[in-house]
Parts: structure tokens; sequence; C-alpha cells
């Protein structure tokens, strides 16, 4: 296992509550440690530190969660707001026990504290589903703000329609306060009959526009925006409304001041193999929120997390399959016909590689290889497909007739002869990766441990220019 990307050694993180103050982000976060016999069931609230995103101050549990037989066994996702001097929390407490006793098994709890190190929970606070509206077990995830037009405020949950097809119900619930105390339940804030839940809502605004972030597991598996003029809608999808793939999920985001992060997990699987079931909770990944001119908005690597790699690495590239013109870090093939790969040596269990690539038309395919062996008969490729406008990362050989690995496909514009540039971080078993500064790739990479890595280009030319970092 690597040791860059942030989880707790005993356990694993899930869902992060962000907050920003002092030149530090204070990060709230689920933990789970999949030990129910050592560690007793459900899931409180610890507290990180950061202030680059690479090194943490662990500030230990903060919010405890009930018992047995108390609304918040798992305390799940909220928020948290600073109000005349003290601090907010809104969560979800979380029974999955009460349901048989005929009790509800979702409600939203309040805790407030002086310090955000020690909580006091509101128990008379805690409200549940409207029911003329809104399914009783699903009342979660709620996320509160100061909405200066309307003066109150406002928060937002996931929720589902009473009616409408079972598995498109899926809503943003909305519910008004004056004082954070007292909440009264109005109609959804965004009910598009879509999916079958949106978890974790969440809003914030750059400029003229609102954008509205969730994350869904009907539809597919990840972190969705929508985008708005106005808190009243309509709420309209970007051409790619992703902010990575299902290997980011429950993304919550949070300013400096100067620049916006989501803060998203990337999951294990079971039986930490490439086919196994996608898990709850895993390392803590944090991308740069950025918009764009027309307002739409790409994800990037954030610089402290660039910056912690900062040793060169020296390697020397060695044709493996093709004709390959190399020299220090530059390699160029022609392979218009057939599949032609160059490799490096080892691939160290904590690295970065950055590569400057370019590619002639009618190229296929072209990028990296990652943990191969020096036979090319398995690995995994980071393949850029121009005439798909898509990078996927594959594992080989593959199980059966899929053409890349589920769910580990993001969009990217790639032209011929105009460079696309990559970052490739490696941390054990997870993979991230960063093109052209606006694309994030997620991934696990489980069943090859280690190997070698390298270069290739698929029935095309391709030239790169490579640099291997380790912190």
């Amino acid at each position: 296992m690597g040791d860059f990307f942030y989880k707790p050694h005993d356990g694993w993180l899930a869902d992060v509550i962000p907050f920003h103050e002092d030149g530090e982000f204070k990060l709230l976060y689920l933990k789970d440690w999949r030990d129910k016999e050592k560690y007793g069931e459900g899931t409180p609230w610890f507290l990180l530190g950061t202030k680059d995103f690479v090194d943490y101050t662990e500030y230990g549990e903060v919010l405890a969660r009930g018992g047995e037989d108390e609304q918040d066994l798992y305390i799940y996702t909220g928020c948290i707001l600073k109000a005349d001097g003290r601090y907010h929390i809104f969560y979800t407490g979380n029974n999955f026990h009460y349901p048989s006793q005929g009790k509800k098994q979702q409600a939203v709890m309040h805790a407030v504290s002086d310090d955000m190190l020690h909580w006091t929970k509101i128990p008379e606070d805690a409200f549940y589903a409207r029911e003329d509206l809104y399914e009783a077990h699903d009342w979660r995830d709620p996320f509160v703000f100061w909405n200066e037009e309307a003066g109150e405020y406002w928060m937002l949950l996931a929720a589902r329609l009473k009616e409408g097809p079972a598995n498109r119900r899926g809503c943003v619930a909305l519910c008004a306060s004056k004082d954070l105390s007292v909440w009264e339940t109005r109609e959804p804030f965004w009910a598009p009959y879509l999916y079958t839940t949106h978890e974790c809502p969440d809003l914030f605004r750059i400029g003229d526009w609102w954008y509205l972030v969730y994350s869904t597991f009907s539809d597919r598996t990840v972190t969705h925006y929508r985008m708005s003029r106005s808190l009243q809608g309509p709420w309209t999808a970007p051409a790619d409304d992703a902010l990575d793939t299902r290997a980011f999920y429950a993304a919550k985001t949070w300013s400096d001041g100067q620049r916006r992060y989501a803060f998203g997990w990337n999951p294990t699987r079971e039986g930490e193999h490439d086919y196994g079931t996608w898990q709850w909770g895993g390392d803590l990944i944090v991308h740069e929120i950025v918009q764009r001119e027309d307002g739409t908005l790409f994800v990037k690597v954030p610089k402290t997390v660039g910056a912690a790699f900062a040793n060169k690495v020296p390697f020397e590239l060695s044709g493996v399959l093709g004709e390959w013109s190399l020299q220090s870090g530059h390699a160029t093939a022609n392979a218009a016909d057939s599949f032609a790969c160059a490799t490096a040596g080892k691939l160290p269990d904590v690295c970065k590689i950055t590569a400057k690539m370019t590619f002639r038309s009618n190229t296929r395919a072209c990028g990296f290889v990652l943990k191969t062996d020096e036979s090319l008969d398995r690995g995994y490729q980071i393949r850029f497909e121009p005439g798909r406008s898509r990078v996927v990362l594959d594992v080989w050989p593959r199980k059966g007739d899929i053409p890349f690995v589920v769910g580990m496909e993001r969009p990217i514009e790639l032209k011929p002869d105009v460079v696309c540039q990559v970052e490739v971080y490696v941390d054990g078993t997870v993979c991230e990766v960063y093109a052209n500064g606006e694309i994030a790739l997620s991934a696990r990479l489980y069943d090859w441990k280690e190997g070698g890595w390298g270069v290739f280009v698929s029935e095309g030319q391709a030239s790169f220019a490579t640099e291997l970092f380790e912190r």
C-alpha cells in the first residue's frame, strides 16, 4: 500500500464534510473500520486538518455514534457552518434497525460547538421526512446555507418523492429556517425524475452561476453537477456533467476564498481484486474546481499535490514492441498497423509520471502502460482514443467481453499534432490521472501489484516526452 492519498491507518475514509478557517481545511469525515466485531456497529465523524492536501493533522473522533437503540447509530453525511460565532453541524442520524421496529430509519440531526473538537448534540432539533411529500426512510445528507435573497437558511436534502416511478423518485428536498433550530419542509428544490436518489447535495456560486453537485448510484455511480443562473432553476446539464469516474464518489466542495475544491473518495474493491464489488469508503481524493468562460466546470490536480513530487527519478526507455526513436525521456513510434510499446523499468509504489504526448491523424490509441511484465502479457493501460474523444483505463488480459474497465471512462478532446499534457499519480492501488489540466480519471489497480511502466501506440504514430518523480 502507498501512503500519499489519505486514509486512516486502522480503517477507511468515507464522505467528507469540508470547512475552511484560519488557513486550514478542516475535514470532518465518516470513518468505517469494517470490523463490527472489534469496533462495534455504526460510523462516527472524525476530523482532519490540512493546509496542502499532502500533510494531515489527525484530531480524532469528534462526533460519537449513538447506541443500537438511538437514531444516530450511523452518523451519515451532513454539513458544517458557522453562525454568530458558533459552529453548527447538521447530520444524518441513520439506524438500520429502526424500520423493523416501526420507526423511521433516517432523521436530520443538529449539534453545536465552540471549537470544532467538542460537540453537543441537540436531540430535540431532530426532524423527519414529511410523509405527504416524501418517503419516510430516505431523508439524509443535509446541506445548509444562508439564502441572502430569501433572508433565511435553506437546507437541501437527499430524499425521495412519495409518488412516481419507483426508480425515478430521487429529488433534492428543501427545508427553511430562521434560527437553525426549527425547520419548515417545502416543495422539492429539484425533482427531475432522473435517479433513484441524489446523494450528498452541495451548492455553491461562482460569478453569475449556481452549481448543484450530487452523487448517484442508479443511472451510473458518479458525482454529477448541474448549473443555473437562478436558485429557482432550471438546472441544466453540461455536455460532461461528471467530475470524475466511478472511483470518485460523494464529493462535496468548499473554498479557501480563492480556489474551490471537491473532496471525494476513491473506493476500494471487495477482495482487493480488479473485478471485486466496489465498496463504501476508501482514500481521500481532492480536485480543484475551475470555471470556464461558458460557465461549465472542470477539475484539475491541486498545485500542492503536484509539487509534493519533486524528486526526479532517472530512467531509460527501451523498445519492447515496434520501432522506436528513443532519446532521454523522448520516445516516438510509427506503428501504422500494429501495436508498439516502450518500457522504462520498475514503477515506484508512490510516484508521478508527467508527459507531453502528441499523435498524428488516424491514430487509434496511445498512452501509458502501468505495472506490466516484461512480455507485456499483463498490466494496465491508460489509453487515449482520439476517434472516440475519450480516455479509459484498461486491464490486460481482460475478463470477458468488455472494452475497458467499467466506469473508467472520461471524455476529452484530442487533436492531432496538439500536445496533450498528462499527469499520472500512483499510490499503491490508487491511480489518479489528469489530462490537459481539465480531466480527472480516478481508478484502482489491484491484481497486478508491481511491474514496469512505459508508453504505447496502437495503429498510429505518437511521441512522448516523459518524466518520473517521487516524493
